[in-house]
C-alpha cells in the first residue's frame, strides 16, 4: 500500500502542476482517499491501496490446486479494492461520477486486461469496475495517459479564463476610449 501511494504521488508530481492535486484528501465523513485531482469545482478521487501478496504467491506456486485457491483469493482482493475505491465517489461532496483505482504493477494490470485474473459471477472484473462501480482501473502507464488528458483539459480551462479576462479588458479599454 505504501509503495502504491508513493508511486501514485510520484506520477502526479511529474505530470500535474502544483496545487492541482492533493494526497490524503479527507471527506466530510472522515474517510480519506489516497489522492484527488482538482478540476475547477470538482474532484477526481484516486485510490492506490492494493495488495500484491496473493498475486506474487500465484506466480511462485507450482501446485495447481493451491494456484486455483490463490487465484480465487486474488480475484476477491481485486473485487474488494474496486468496492473500496467506489466508496470515494461522492457527488454530494463535489467528486466526479467516477474514481481511479491505481494498480502500481503493470503485470497485474496486464493480467486483468487479458482475463488471466478476474471474473466475478462470470463477469470480467474490469467490466464490473467500470459498469457497476464507476471505477476506472489504471496502471502507471495508462494513468499517465489519463493524466495527460486531464492536463490538456486544465490548459484549455486556463486559456478560456485568460480569454475571458482579455475580453473584459478590451471592453474596458473600449469604454475608456469612447469616453475619451
Amino acid at each position: 500500500g505504501v509503495l502504491g501511494e508513493y508511486y501514485l504521488e510520484t506520477v502526479l508530481k511529474n505530470v500535474l502542476p502544483p496545487g492541482s492535486f492533493q494526497m490524503q484528501y479527507e471527506f466530510k465523513d472522515g474517510t480519506i482517499v489516497d489522492a484527488v485531482i482538482f478540476i475547477r469545482d470538482q474532484l477526481i478521487p484516486i485510490d492506490s491501496k492494493f495488495s500484491l501478496e496473493n498475486y506474487n504467491r500465484i506466480l511462485e506456486t507450482k501446485d495447481e490446486s493451491e494456484r486455483g485457491r490463490l487465484e480465487i483469493a486474488f480475484r476477491e482482493d481485486l473485487k474488494n479494492r474496486i468496492d473500496e475505491t467506489a466508496k470515494y465517489i461522492k457527488p454530494g461532496e463535489g467528486t466526479m461520477e467516477f474514481a481511479f483505482m491505481f494498480i502500481p504493477a503493470e503485470a497485474v494490470y496486464y493480467d486483468l486486461l487479458i482475463n488471466k485474473v478476474g471474473s466475478v459471477n462470470a463477469r470480467d472484473l474490469v467490466e464490473y469496475a467500470i459498469v457497476d462501480k464507476k471505477v476506472i482501473i489504471v496502471s502507471p502507464t495508462s494513468f499517465f495517459a489519463y493524466l495527460q488528458t486531464v492536463m490538456q483539459g486544465l490548459k484549455a480551462m486556463q486559456i478560456e479564463e485568460s480569454a475571458k479576462e482579455i475580453r473584459k479588458r478590451v471592453e474596458e479599454l473600449g469604454r475608456h476610449l469612447s469616453s475619451y
